[in-house]
């Protein structure tokens, strides 16, 4: 009988062990595979970007580039907030803020679509919600629109000085990736 116990526990051994290494050479096939799903170093690198803000004065503007697309970045004089702060939600077309750091159904106020503390600083992706075009507004001789913002020559989509839709056939507000500031004078996009 002891012989027969003894049987038992060894091939008990051998199916355990034949299994785990069957595992363990499934895992070893599957990697690679999942392995080279994952990004490479080209696209790690593009996901976030630093910009230095120091060198933009009051009223200017500069476009840098973030997963290839055109990000705007404006300081805004007083009064370009004040005129985006007066605006009533009710005369928006989009009503949401657009903005990557908050929840989807934010209101499209002006305080929403920047950070607090750096009210003057606004940042959005440049690129026109209706077809894709890339506004006009960032240049000091560019058509900014009937509201001071940016202008689409494309299909005349006119922007405020918040990113917001305000006539035209752009159906949404120009999106406010995600960002934050690491110091008073640098972000960091994404």
């Amino acid at each position: 009988m002891t012989s027969h116990v003894d049987d038992a526990n060894r091939r008990d051994f051998l199916v355990v062990a034949g299994n785990a290494f069957a595992a363990v050479g499934a895992a070893s096939l599957i990697w690679p595979f999942v392995q080279q799903m994952n990004p490479d170093a080209s696209a790690k690198a593009l996901a976030s970007t630093e910009v230095d803000l120091a060198p933009v004065k009051e009223g200017q503007a500069i476009t840098i580039m973030w997963r290839g697309k055109p990000v705007f970045i404006r300081n805004r004089t007083k009064d370009e907030i004040a005129a985006a702060e007066k605006v009533p939600l009710a005369d928006l077309p989009d009503a949401e803020a657009r903005n990557g750091a908050l929840p989807a159904a934010t209101p499209a106020t002006d305080s929403n679509r920047v950070k607090s503390g750096h009210e003057n600083w606004l940042v959005a992706v440049g690129i026109c919600t209706h077809l894709g075009c890339i506004p006009k507004g960032q240049g000091m001789g560019d058509a900014r629109g009937d509201f001071g913002g940016w202008f689409c020559p494309c299909h005349g989509s006119h922007y405020d000085t918040s990113g917001r839709i305000r006539r035209g056939p752009a159906p949404r507000n120009l999106d406010v990736p995600p960002y934050e500031f690491v110091s008073d004078t640098k972000i960091k996009i994404g």
